[in-house]
């Protein structure tokens, strides 16, 4: 498996969602497609997860992920960066180059209207929970790495502070006033 098959078997679970805001059915569906393929396939689709993971890791991004969920933990930073996989590799890319281009995306106006959190804990759990119904046995520990990198340092303040949320990303901050 490739990144390029990858986003593929995600659009494809998306494409089985009667609700595409429903990023665990999104999930469920990615488990069971990519439970059909070869044991190293899964593995595959591992790694590239969390090369995902670990592309998105990244101040700009984290900012926003506490803006729109109302604060953001480490787990709940992973959770968000799942919530975005499950979104597809366009509004993947668009938001890692430019994390203010959330603002484009209709899940975000609709978590901004309704007051309702972006995770996607699950997303998290497709290859280890597709090798496990494939091959009946836990996905290896050792089968993948994650090397995550330094954060920005210039992005290293308070993001409670709304007046500097709003001067680097002024579209989500109008999303989300004080």
């Amino acid at each position: 498996m490739d990144i390029e098959q990858f986003w593929h078997l995600i659009d494809q679970a998306r494409g089985k969602t009667a609700d595409s805001s429903d990023v665990e059915d999104i999930a469920n569906q990615a488990t069971a497609l990519l439970a059909a393929h070869e044991p190293q396939q899964i593995l595959d689709a591992q790694q590239i997860l969390w090369d995902l993971m670990a592309a998105s890791y990244q101040a700009p991004l984290w900012a926003p992920a506490y803006l729109i969920n109302g604060g953001c933990s480490d787990d709940g930073f992973d959770y968000f960066r799942g919530w975005l996989i499950a979104q597809g590799r366009t509004a993947f890319e668009h938001v890692i180059a430019d994390a203010d281009r959330l603002a484009d995306l209709p899940a975000v106006h609709a978590a901004a209207a309704d007051g309702i959190d972006l995770e996607g804990e699950q997303t998290l759990s497709i290859a280890w929970d597709a090798y496990e119904s494939a091959t009946g046995t836990e996905l290896p520990s050792e089968a993948f790495t994650i090397n995550y990198p330094d954060l920005d340092p210039t992005w290293n303040f308070d993001f409670d502070d709304h007046s500097r949320i709003a001067a680097r990303l002024p579209r989500i901050a109008a999303l989300y006033p004080e």
